[in-house]
C-alpha cells in the first residue's frame, strides 16, 4: 500500500484553525504614519448594558468567521456527497478559502488606517453577507470553490471586526490584557461550536443548513455593526502605489504555501507535480517581494527587521507552539474519526474543548501582567505536555470520555500562550511606528496561519508514515498458522453467515474486515507515536524556556549568590 493510498483512507485534511490573531494590531491603538500625528480620541466608558452588546457583537463576529471553515472541515465527508465529489476534491473548498485569507489582513490594516475605522467595518461586512447568501444555492463543486475563494477574502476583515468590538469596551491600559484575551476567547469557540451544531443541521437539510446558519450570523453581525459604532482613530494617508505590487506578490506566495500544505498530504508530496510548481511560484514571488521591499523607503513590510535575531527567535517560538496545537485540532479529533466515531459521539469532547478554551482565556486575563510572560508560557507548555503524554496511551477501545482530562489540559494550555506573546510583541512594534506594525502583522500571520498548515501537514504525514510502519510489523506477525489468528479470522468470516450463503463471498468479506481491524490498530499506534512526539517537543520547549530565563537573569542570580557568600 502506497503512502497516497494510505492517506486517502485516513481523515481528510483537518481544519486549519482560523486564528486571525494578527488582527489585534488593527484595534489595539491608532498608529500614526506622519511626523506630526493627531491626538488619539479620548476613551469614554460606556454603560454596562452597552458594553455587553459590544462583547456579544464581538463574539458573534468571531464565531461567524470561524464557522465558515470549521463547518466544512469537520463535515467534509457529508459535504462531499451533495457536491458529487470525493473527499480529496471537497478538500479544495478549504484551500480555496485560505488562499486569499492568509495574507489579506496586512493590506486591510492600511485600508482601515487611511479610510477610517467606521467606514471599514460598515463596508467590510456587506461582501460577507452577500457571499453567505449566494452559498444557499451551491450545488456544484466548481461554483462552491469560487464562492469559498471570495468568502475567504470577505472573512479577513470580519475577524478584524471581532477584535475591534471587544477592544472597544476596554480602556487603553487594559486593551492588551482583558481585551486581547476576550477577543481570543471568541475566536477559539468556532471549532467546538461547529462540532456541536453540525449534526443537527445536517439532519435538517444537509449542506444548505450549514450555509443558512452562516448567513444568519452574518445578518446579525451586520445589524450590530450599523447599530454599535466604533471610535475611529485619526486617519492617515498610508497607501502607496507600490503597496499593491508588494501585496500582490505576498498574497500569491502565502496563498500557494497554503494550498501546498493543505493538499500535499492528500495527494502526497512527491506524487503530484503541481505541488512542486506551486512551491516554485511561492519562492519566486516571495523573493521578488523581498527585493522590492528592501529597496523601498516606506515599506509595506520591513524585511531587515523581521530577519533580525530577536524577531526570528520570536517567530520560531510562536511557530513551534502553533505546531504543538495540532495535537488537538489535527490529532485527537481525527483519531476518533479514524475509529469510526462521528460528531454525534464527540459532543462531550467538543464541550470539554469549549469550556477549557474559555477558562484559559479568563484565567490568562486575570494573571497577565508585564514580567509574567515566561511563567504563563511555562504553565501552558507543562499542561500541554501532560495532556499529550496522556493521549499517547490510546487504544482502539479508547473513547472520548477517556480523553476528557487530557484534552481539557491541551485546550487550557492553548489559550494561555498567545495572549502574553502578542501583548509583548505588539507593544514593542507599536513604539517603532507603522512599518514595524505591518512587519509584526506579517510575522504573526506566517507563524499562526502558515504555521498551522505546516503543523497539520507534518502531523498528518508523520501519522501516515508510522501507520505504514506499524501495518508492516503487524502483518508480518499475523501468520495464518497461528491458532489465535485463525480463530479471529473465522469469527469475522462467520459474522457474514446471515448476509450471504456464498462461502467465497463470506471469506472475502471476513478477510477484508480483519485487514481493516489490523489497519485500525496500526493507525492508533501511529497516533500514539505522534502524541508522544508532541510531548517530547513540549518537554524540549520547557527546557529551552527555563534555560533562556536562567541565562537572561544570570547577572541577578550571580549577584544574589555573591551577596550570600559575602554575608
Amino acid at each position: 500500500m502506497s503512502p497516497r493510498e494510505a492517506t486517502s483512507r485516513s481523515e481528510p485534511a483537518p481544519q486549519e484553525e482560523e486564528t486571525a490573531l494578527e488582527r489585534i494590531v488593527e484595534a489595539a491603538a491608532p498608529v500614526p504614519s506622519t511626523p506630526a500625528p493627531a491626538t488619539p480620541p479620548v476613551f469614554v466608558p460606556k454603560p454596562i448594558p452597552i458594553r455587553l452588546l459590544y462583547a456579544v457583537a464581538s463574539l458573534t463576529a468571531a464565531v461567524m468567521q470561524g464557522l465558515g471553515t470549521s463547518l466544512i472541515s469537520l463535515n467534509l465527508a457529508q459535504i462531499a456527497g451533495p457536491l458529487e465529489a470525493t473527499q480529496n476534491e471537497a478538500s479544495w473548498l478549504m484551500a480555496a478559502y485560505l488562499f486569499p485569507n492568509v495574507s489579506l489582513g496586512i493590506f486591510l490594516f492600511k485600508v482601515r488606517t487611511q479610510y477610517g475605522l467606521r467606514n471599514f467595518c460598515e463596508i467590510a461586512i456587506i461582501p460577507y453577507v452577500l457571499i453567505s447568501l449566494a452559498h444557499l444555492w451551491v450545488n456544484d463543486l466548481s461554483v462552491g470553490l469560487a464562492l469559498r475563494f471570495f468568502a475567504g477574502a470577505a472573512a479577513a476583515p470580519v475577524s478584524s471586526v471581532a477584535f475591534l468590538y471587544m477592544l472597544e469596551i476596554f480602556p487603553p491600559e487594559k486593551k492588551l490584557n482583558l481585551g486581547l484575551c476576550g477577543a481570543l476567547i471568541g475566536l477559539s469557540l468556532s471549532t467546538p461550536i461547529a462540532g456541536l451544531v453540525s449534526p443537527s443541521l445536517l439532519d435538517i437539510n444537509d449542506l444548505q443548513s450549514l450555509y443558512l446558519l452562516e448567513f444568519g450570523l452574518a445578518l446579525i453581525t451586520f445589524g450590530f455593526i450599523y447599530a454599535l459604532p466604533l471610535t475611529s482613530p485619526p486617519r492617515s494617508k498610508v497607501i502607496q502605489p507600490m503597496d499593491f505590487l508588494s501585496y500582490g506578490l505576498l498574497a500569491v506566495c502565502m496563498g500557494c504555501l497554503a494550498i501546498v500544505f493543505t493538499m500535499g498530504r492528500l495527494y502526497w508530496w512527491l506524487e503530484a507535480d503541481w505541488l512542486g510548481w506551486l512551491m516554485i511560484v511561492a519562492i519566486i514571488t516571495g523573493c521578488l517581494m523581498a527585493i522590492i521591499e528592501l529597496n523601498r523607503k516606506n515599506n509595506l513590510i520591513d524585511i531587515r527587521w523581521i530577519t533580525s535575531w530577536e524577531i526570528v527567535h520570536f517567530a520560531g517560538v510562536l511557530l513551534i507552539f502553533r505546531m504543538l496545537l495540532t495535537e488537538q485540532s489535527t490529532g485527537a479529533i481525527n483519531l476518533f474519526k479514524q475509529l469510526g466515531l462521528f460528531n454525534e459521539q464527540l459532543t462531550g469532547l467538543y464541550w470539554i474543548i469549549l469550556v477549557g478554551s474559555v477558562a484559559s482565556g479568563l484565567f490568562c486575563a486575570m494573571i497577565m501582567k508585564p514580567g509574567r510572560e515566561w511563567l504563563i508560557h511555562l504553565c501552558a507548555l507543562v499542561v500541554m505536555a501532560i495532556g499529550s503524554f496522556m493521549d499517547s496511551h490510546a487504544t482502539v477501545l479508547t473513547r472520548p470520555e477517556q480523553m476528557y482530562v487530557s484534552q481539557a489540559l491541551v485546550a487550557f494550555g492553548s489559550g494561555l500562550f498567545l495572549p502574553p506573546a502578542m501583548a509583548v510583541g505588539f507593544a514593542a512594534a507599536i513604539k517603532k511606528g507603522l512599518p514595524y506594525i505591518m512587519s509584526f502583522l506579517a510575522v504573526f500571520m506566517f507563524t499562526q496561519k502558515v504555521g498551522a498548515f505546516i503543523g497539520s501537514a507534518l502531523f498528518g504525514t508523520f501519522v501516515t508514515w508510522r501507520e505504514q510502519y506499524h501495518s508492516m510489523i503487524l502483518t508480518s506477525r499475523l501468520l495464518p498458522t497461528d491458532p489465535l489468528v485463525a480463530t479471529r479470522l473465522q469469527q469475522y468470516i462467520g459474522s457474514y453467515n446471515r448476509t450471504t450463503a456464498d462461502v467465497t463471498q463470506r471469506t472475502i468479506q471476513g478477510t477484508s474486515l480483519f485487514a481493516k481491524q489490523v489497519q485500525q490498530q496500526a493507525y492508533v499506534l501511529a497516533y500514539n507515536d505522534a502524541f508522544f512526539v508532541i510531548f517530547i517537543v513540549a518537554a524540549a520547549a520547557i527546557a529551552v524556556l527555563l534555560a533562556n530565563v536562567a541565562w537572561t537573569n544570570r547577572h541577578r542570580i550571580l549577584g544574589i549568590h555573591a551577596q550570600s557568600e559575602a554575608a
